[in-house]
């Protein structure tokens, strides 16, 4: 707190954080007249801050984060930098001619008009998905009757955003989870049992081993009030998908009112963000946030250790470690991205400086690629962004059968990692030469905004680089750019 204080970080602009605010109360379940009184503030200007029609002071700041306990950095920094990321990566795209902006104005337009900032990338992402879809119709004999009015949706995209600025943190259904595990009689570790016994106590629900639908994970039957559970479901996927169904029968209302608060433009984005939710008391049920964030400190993040210790499966933990980011008992910040053979993201957080790219795949010099060819070995790698910050690393290859010989399995690779400045509290980071970190391999987000010149592996140039073909001058790539 002290440099904030003394007039540098924070103070030194001005910090429009009401969305912020407005999280830290929700989370708290409480109104705007009460977080008034206990920050000894008026409601209107209280009111003021959350519409981000007045900046947070230094003052103010310093009570929010005694009175709250958390961390000054919890307001003061992430959210506003993942939004400049997102939209230098926006503006840097041919289609805005000119100069792009400067990291000064994107500053100013995630501060002042982050509402408007947010349209934009909204705005870019439909019209990257309509482009796409223009460019294949030529294959196509005619549009589907959902695309004959030309709109493009992105309900994913959009739930994923708002995992992202929510910092994959809920705390509401993170506590209702931790004290379900408490008081439910459910023992870590082996919490198959007490949920099936906790389904068929609490909520009426059976759950029923599926042995014909081969591709069955998980269905509810509400007129029998039956769970029907995939038999080749391993232990850890089976008391996840009990666990998701409690959250589903227990926790309905309070589901629906985080959806509302999320403003989602089209019903498809809310069924898949109440599907994201129910998964996210799930996991939180399985690796309750104070044994889970002890434990993990206790073992040096160990992650097999950890999936031993609660039941649960190496991409579980992993995404789980992802979210321990509770106000006052924050947890090592990590990313957590899943990607399948073809370099595709299928899952992506970040809690750290690392911002993933909204379009294209990842950088090819990420270890997260080689697991592929590694199966069943923990990868580690010491990497080095364009900016200077260096993460520790860890890939791993999951393999998720198919349910029967004629039936392929599914192959991602998990990766995980923090900033080096964490490397002690990660066992992984044994063997790392931390000490010499220009030995670190030099990675980006993907070459679309990667301004790395020397990369081997360049794949194109970074968008908005003018790009030069001298046919008596031939590189590793194909041409030069500046």
């Amino acid at each position: 707190m002290a440099n904030v204080a003394n007039g540098s970080g924070a103070s030194r602009k001005k910090l429009f954080v009401g969305h912020k605010l407005r999280r830290l109360r929700e989370q708290r379940d409480m109104t705007q007249a009460a977080m008034a009184r206990l920050l000894d503030l008026s409601p209107s200007y209280l009111n003021q801050l959350e519409g981000n029609q007045r900046p947070l002071t230094v003052t103010v700041l310093l009570r929010i984060a005694q009175i709250l306990q958390i961390d000054v950095a919890t307001l003061a920094e992430d959210e506003e930098a993942r939004l400049i990321s997102d939209l230098r990566e926006v503006v840097s795209d041919p289609l805005f001619a000119g100069e792009p902006p400067t990291l000064t104005e994107l500053r100013a337009a995630a501060t002042s008009a982050s509402t408007v900032a947010h349209r934009m990338l909204s705005l870019y992402q439909a019209y990257q998905q309509l482009n796409e879809r223009l460019q294949a119709m030529g294959d196509r004999p005619s549009l589907e009757p959902e695309d004959q009015s030309g709109a493009a949706h992105f309900p994913y995209e959009e739930v994923r955003d708002y995992f992202y600025y929510c910092n994959n943190y809920f705390g509401p259904l993170d506590e209702a989870a931790e004290a379900l595990a408490r008081t439910a009689d459910l023992q870590i570790g082996d919490m198959q049992p007490g949920l099936m016994r906790h389904l068929k106590d609490h909520h009426d629900v059976r759950v029923v081993l599926e042995n014909h639908q081969t591709d069955l994970m998980r269905r509810f039957d509400p007129a029998t009030r039956s769970l029907y559970l995939g038999a080749p479901l391993d232990p850890p996927s089976r008391s996840f998908h009990m666990a998701h169904q409690i959250a589903q029968l227990a926790h309905a209302d309070l589901i629906e009112d985080m959806i509302a608060a999320a403003t989602l433009s089209s019903e498809d984005a809310k069924a898949i963000c109440r599907v994201g939710l129910a998964n996210y008391f799930a996991g939180a049920l399985l690796m309750p946030y104070g044994a889970f964030a002890r434990q993990a400190r206790e073992t040096r993040h160990d992650i097999e250790i950890l999936a031993g210790r609660f039941g649960t499966s190496f991409e579980q933990v992993c995404h789980r470690l992802s979210t321990l980011q509770r106000p006052g008992q924050p947890g090592v910040p990590f990313y957590f991205m899943r990607i399948d053979q073809a370099g595709n993201i299928t899952k992506r957080h970040s809690a750290t400086r690392l911002h993933f790219a909204r379009f294209g795949g990842t950088c090819p010099k990420w270890n997260i690629h080689e697991a592929f060819a590694r199966p069943g070995k923990i990868l580690t790698q010491l990497a080095t962004m364009p900016d200077g910050t260096t993460f520790v690393c860890i890939a791993y290859a999951v393999i998720k059968g198919g349910g029967g010989y004629l039936r392929p399995t599914r192959q991602f690779a998990v990766g995980l990692g923090c900033e080096v400045s964490h490397a002690q509290d990660l066992v992984y980071s044994v063997g790392l030469d931390l000490e010499t970190l220009s030995s670190a391999e030099p990675v980006g987000v993907n070459c679309r905004i990667c301004e790395r010149t020397d990369c081997q592996q360049r794949a194109f140039p970074p968008i908005g680089t003018k790009v030069t073909v001298d046919p008596n001058d031939r590189r590793l790539a194909p041409y030069l750019f500046s």
